[in-house]
């Protein structure tokens, strides 16, 4: 039998945050069962240099097994598109920044909206290096849970505390995040967004394709940074290089959000 504490998300608080500061804004997006709380620091770092930050809990994500996995990857859409129209009414620029499927998020925006000034991707999740996020779609009528078996990739252990998740991997949602992917790796040419992307040599979770690919394929078509760590796991936002990312994000926002 499942325990409660299985059911529940390991991370004490789930809870959205908005810092409000300057006229740039940036809507930081938090990763596949995670929570704001793991875009704490970046999202401290860009407030305390005059940036408006606004970091939503994602609809299904913060709270139990049962109501991840009741939500569709369109849910989480519509959580993204009412936290933009907020910050849109404090700030006359604005960008997304995205960890993992947030940053499937942030792409799907920049996607189906012209007026953000940049986009973000840390650790890109266009390609998954789990070979079971395929069999998602079809398991999730079987399983709606299961263990999980890989190791921590924190090169930070004390980084644990910022991340959130489930004591089980939730199946139905990761069909979600696959339908999530698909679309968005369809409409991938539509993107017109200059984008900043950030991934780590040492990452476990996405695929070692994903990161270079992300930054190909945008580079096709528009202005594309691009950022390789080297002491950082999955969790860049948090894990020992976390601060490297926030600075490069900064660079990123005061080339393409200048506030004239």
């Amino acid at each position: 039998m499942i325990s409660e504490a299985d059911l529940k998300v390991l991370q004490d608080d789930p809870s959205p945050f908005f810092l409000e500061a300057g006229s740039i804004g940036i809507l930081l997006l938090h990763g596949f069962s995670g929570t704001p709380r793991e875009m704490w620091p970046l999202g401290a770092y860009l407030h305390e240099r005059g940036i408006t930050v606004s970091a939503p809990l994602l609809p299904g994500h913060g709270a139990t097994l049962a109501e991840i996995n009741c939500v569709n990857w369109r849910d989480w859409v519509v959580g993204v598109e009412t936290a933009y129209a907020n910050l849109k009414q404090k700030c006359t620029h604005y960008l997304i920044a995205g960890f993992s499927m947030g940053s499937l998020l942030a792409l799907w925006m920049a996607e189906h909206h012209n007026d953000m000034a940049g986009i973000v991707l840390y650790a890109p999740a266009l390609w998954i290096a789990d070979w079971r996020l395929n069999l998602a779609p079809l398991l999730k009528s079987f399983v709606r849970s299961y263990p999980h078996t890989a190791e921590s990739d924190l090169h930070n252990p004390e980084a644990e505390k910022l991340m959130g998740g489930f004591a089980r991997y939730p199946v139905q949602a990761a069909a979600e995040l696959w339908h999530l992917r698909r679309h968005v790796l369809r409409d991938l040419a539509r993107v017109r967004t200059p984008a900043l992307v950030i991934y780590s040599e040492g990452d476990r979770s996405i695929h070692t394709r994903s990161g270079p690919e992300t930054v190909r394929r945008l580079s096709q078509q528009v202005p594309v940074e691009s950022m390789v760590l080297h002491d950082s796991g999955h969790a860049i936002v948090a894990d020992r290089e976390w601060k490297t990312v926030a600075e490069a994000t900064y660079r990123f926002v005061q080339r393409y959000a200048k506030d004239t």
